[in-house]
């Protein structure tokens, strides 16, 4: 089987690239999660390893990895490491083991240095028209042509007439 492509995303760079994360900046902890449903979904549909990194920069906490399936983990960075410099070990590491490793990231320094180390770049914002247009072909191949009814559905229209007043006469009675 052959390996999967790696994708090394810089959170927090993604989720201020974004606008429909951006907006949701004041709740840092609701934008990780939209965030991490998007890419999950994406991942799963294309065949991607992800690995998704968030600064802890200036936190005293130690490093956190979550692992999320087979295919996606989750690093929350630990006191004193940015996202910046474990992704950019990261796809040192890989792309020296062979793998194809695809850093998600606007920032140009580490855009220099994962170039350098072998790995490829992907733009945040160029990175989030292919994960709509999965959404888009998600969208289209598994909910097809699905719609909403245009009316609501009533119990008392399914209801032949001797059981529609049997419930009637219990409305009233729990009234009284």
């Amino acid at each position: 089987m052959a390996r999967r492509e790696h994708y090394l995303i810089d959170g927090y760079n993604v989720i201020n690239a974004w606008p429909e994360l951006k907006r949701l900046r004041g709740d840092l902890a609701a934008a990780r999660d939209a965030l991490l449903h998007m890419l999950l979904e994406y991942g799963a549909f294309e065949k991607y390893e992800m690995t998704i990194v968030f600064d802890a920069m200036f936190t005293e906490d130690e490093e956190h990895i979550e692992q999320m399936g087979r295919h996606t983990r989750i690093i929350y960075t630990g006191a004193g490491e940015t996202a910046d410099s474990r992704i950019e070990r990261l796809a040192y590491e890989e792309a020296h083991r062979g793998r194809t490793v695809y850093v998600v990231t606007s920032d140009g320094a580490v855009e220099s240095v994962v170039l350098g180390a072998g790995a490829c770049r992907i733009p945040s914002l160029e990175f989030r028209k292919n994960v709509l247009r999965v959404k888009r072909e998600l969208r289209r191949d598994y909910l097809g042509s699905v719609r909403l009814p245009d009316a609501r559905y009533v119990v008392s229209d399914r209801l032949d007439r001797e059981t529609a007043a049997k419930l009637d006469a219990l409305r009233k009675r729990r009234e009284d």
